[in-house]
């Protein structure tokens, strides 16, 4: 049996509501037909998918399961579509995803006078989307941050750097040589705590969960005195500003840059690509 795209991404439409008619919606489809298409779905699979009550809906242990493999699944068919499209236009073109603070140029450059017939492009990703935009093809290779779900990814390692903690300008810590994260305990975190789980296991407070993905977003409430987020050295150098202070947080691990590319992909530029990356990376080091 062949696992039909379209019902996939209907699927995972319903199952990212847990509402059919809004998902119907969302995909711009009547309820019947989308109801109709799931029924289809899990006669396909043999298996329910959704317990639907008058007052809820709710996924099956199936359905759970199907979702954590439709993800990946449907980002990597979005993916293929790009490459192919690419490829139809003219090709010549290798991506590059980086994260804020990280510089990429060395390794653009090299790898462009490698290859003096392609176009390498860069494109600035977040820590909401820095592997997204491998699975679904936005990117050939992305600069990372850990953690990841490494999950559909290959990794290789190329630096580490210490961690600061970002404050008011007045907060009595700004300016310090070195903190330690209980230290940061009764702030308010301004990112996504899993992005620093040292301080999601000492914190006593208890405030809604506060993402902003922007650094810029993020810097400007530092400075506003809504909170605090911890940067990797390089983002706070490379985002420098006088109404924000630094600190070095000294007892958490340093902030692991990878490079991560989509584990199903066997292309000979992205191996050169890593390989070039490895040799930049060495040589900053050395420096």
């Amino acid at each position: 049996m062949d696992v039909d795209l379209r019902k996939l991404r209907y699927f995972v439409a319903v199952a990212g509501r847990l509402h059919f008619g809004r998902a119907a919606e969302d995909l711009h489809i009547a309820q019947p037909v989308l109801s109709r298409q799931i029924r289809a779905l899990e006669d396909e699979l043999g298996a329910q998918l959704f317990l639907r009550t008058k007052r809820a809906t709710e996924l099956t242990p199936a359905g759970e399961q199907l979702l954590a493999d439709a993800r990946p699944l449907l980002a990597s068919a979005e993916g293929l579509r790009r490459r192919v499209a690419r490829v139809a236009r003219g090709g010549g073109v290798f991506t590059v995803g980086f994260m804020p603070g990280l510089i990429v140029t060395p390794a653009v450059r090299a790898f462009g006078e490698r290859h003096p017939g392609l176009t390498v492009e860069v494109v600035r990703t977040t820590w909401d989307d820095q592997t997204a935009t491998i699975h679904d093809g936005r990117v050939d290779v992305g600069y990372v941050r850990l953690p990841i779900d490494r999950r559909g990814l290959r990794v290789t390692p190329l630096w580490s750097e210490p961690r600061v903690a970002v404050l008011p300008a007045d907060h009595p810590l700004a300016g310090k040589d070195a903190v330690g994260i209980a230290d940061l305990a009764d702030e308010r975190l301004l990112q996504n705590p899993d992005a620093v789980p040292e301080w999601r296991d000492v914190a006593t407070r208890r405030d809604p969960e506060v993402r902003f993905r922007a650094v810029e977003e993020k810097l400007e409430h530092v400075a506003g005195g809504h909170g605090v987020v911890v940067l990797p050295l390089s983002v706070a150098v490379f985002y420098t500003r006088p109404d924000v202070g630094y600190a070095h947080v000294t007892d958490i691990p340093p902030n692991q840059v990878c490079l991560a590319w989509s584990a199903a992909r066997r292309d000979p530029l992205i191996a050169g690509f890593a390989a070039v990356a490895r040799e930049m990376s060495v040589a900053a080091d050395s420096f």
